[in-house]
């Protein structure tokens, strides 16, 4: 292997707590070559029962392991401890999903006699493996992500070679490390850190099957456009979610929503609340008490179990966030709460009333713990607004009334519209999916496996 290492750094003490060894261009060509080589020849293909015992095998292991799994989470990538022991619960429950689903790959009859010329006939599909799977992750989910990404190429019987995120590495080693004890072959999933030249070419090389990237929309459109002909892919990116809020809603019941899903992971999740519209009459006092309960939250090192918001994953982010909330209240935002950085790796949790439209705030994805409240004069102006970024990924509305609430699910532009819950919802069996520049293709487990298989038709003349 390689001797050039990646160290890895607490992002709250930015002391080293581990390191990866990063592979070279031979080195992925050789993992790239072996894949390729175990999807031609057929006869090596792991058949549907030897794939459903390693992933029932992997999940005892990870439960085996949880706590010190939910540790290295919190340690690696800054989650709050408790946050961190349920994404490990739910990485346990995505590969005993995939076990499920393999029971569901399956293909049907196509009825052939429905004219002459079909006559005589019976046909039926099968699905197969797509080819060799190369899944590029993100951070701020470093165990979840990953098995939602190579557990369902495992199960579709897709060779796979997996780049996890340069700051958050030792959960994915952990989980490759895992599915080896678990009974797979090391050449059916590789643990392929490396440069992202090197992962560029890894990327699109043409033995490529399925290309599974998480992470910003810039360089998730950038890689689409140079994969190899033939290669699918699936991108997930982020978005900046709307709430609306009608003046029917419960406020109390919803301030403590809103602060889970606008603050979880310091906020640096794809579908955190960011931008929230009251009707004005109430907008100052749904800022205030979601400001109450924000102020409330304890900041610090997630590994200690009575934090409930932790680092920001760079220092440079906590620059940046500082500056975009500067730049707000400069041009007229009122700061409710937080509106400071707490040291090198920390920002307050924030919320701001009544930034300007063109403000960063206002206009591209935070990632970072601050929420907006915007006062709004007609409900369909604030759907207006809602709509008006180039991302749509996951949206809410806030409302006791039945029309108010199917008026939000028609006229908000997202994949998913949360009733009476925050934006950030989610189960892992649903779709999960970004529209326009928030992503391309469908996530989910039970959606990855299908789109990391293919139809193959058999027509018999009788």
């Amino acid at each position: 292997m390689s001797e050039i290492t990646l160290d890895v750094v607490n992002p709250f003490t930015l002391k080293r707590i581990g390191a990866v060894e990063l592979c070279s261009d031979s080195e992925i060509d050789a993992m790239l070559g072996a894949a390729h080589d175990l999807y031609r020849n057929r006869e090596s293909w792991l058949p549907a029962f030897k794939r459903i015992e390693i992933l029932k095998t992997t999940a005892q292991l990870m439960a085996a392991r949880h706590e010190e799994l939910a540790l290295l989470i919190a340690s690696e990538g800054g989650k709050p401890l408790v946050d961190a022991r349920v994404e490990v619960t739910r990485a346990i429950d995505g590969v005993e999903l995939c076990v499920h689903e393999i029971g569901q790959m399956a293909g049907k009859e196509i009825p052939m006699e429905l004219t002459v010329a079909g006559s005589g006939r019976i046909a039926f599909t099968q699905r197969e493996p797509i080819g060799v799977v190369v899944a590029a992750s993100a951070f701020n989910h470093p165990l979840n992500l990953i098995v939602h990404q190579v557990a369902p190429a495992v199960a579709a019987g897709c060779p796979v070679l997996v780049k996890p995120a340069p700051d958050t590495p030792l959960s994915c080693r952990a989980f490759v490390d895992i599915l080896r004890q678990a009974g797979l072959p090391k050449d059916w999933c590789r643990f392929a850190a490396s440069h992202n030249d090197v992962a560029e070419k890894m990327i699109t090389d043409p033995r490529v099957g399925f290309f599974s990237f998480i992470g910003s929309a810039k360089v998730g459109w950038m890689l689409r456009s140079k994969l190899a002909p033939g290669t699918r892919c699936a991108l997930e990116h982020g978005g900046a979610a709307p709430v609306i809020v009608d003046d029917s809603a419960d406020i109390d019941a919803m301030i403590p929503l809103l602060t889970k899903g606008g603050f979880y992971h310091s906020g640096q999740v794809c579908v955190s609340v960011q931008r929230v519209f009251a009707p004005a009459i109430i907008a100052a006092e749904v800022a205030q008490k979601l400001a109450d309960a924000a102020g409330t939250l304890i900041v610090g090192d997630a590994t200690d179990a009575n934090v409930d918001c932790g680092p920001l994953i760079r220092p440079a982010e906590v620059d940046r966030v500082e500056q975009w909330v500067d730049e707000a209240v400069q041009s007229g935002a009122s700061v409710l709460t937080g509106g400071k950085r707490l040291g090198q790796t920390t920002y307050a949790p924030t919320v701001l009333l009544n930034p300007p439209q063109d403000a960063r705030v206002s206009k591209a994805e935070i990632f970072g713990p601050v929420v907006c409240v915007y006062g709004y004069d007609e409900i369909g102006a604030a759907y207006q607004v809602a709509n008006s970024l180039p991302y749509a990924f996951q949206a809410s509305v806030f409302t006791k009334t039945l029309d108010v609430a199917m008026q939000a699910i028609q006229h908000l532009d997202a994949t998913a519209v949360m009733v009476n819950d925050h934006t950030a919802f989610r189960v892992d069996w649903m779709p999960f999916a970004g529209r326009r520049q928030s992503g391309y293709n469908t996530g989910g487990i039970g959606y990855t496996i299908h789109d990391m298989t293919q139809d193959k038709m058999a027509v018999f003349k009788i």
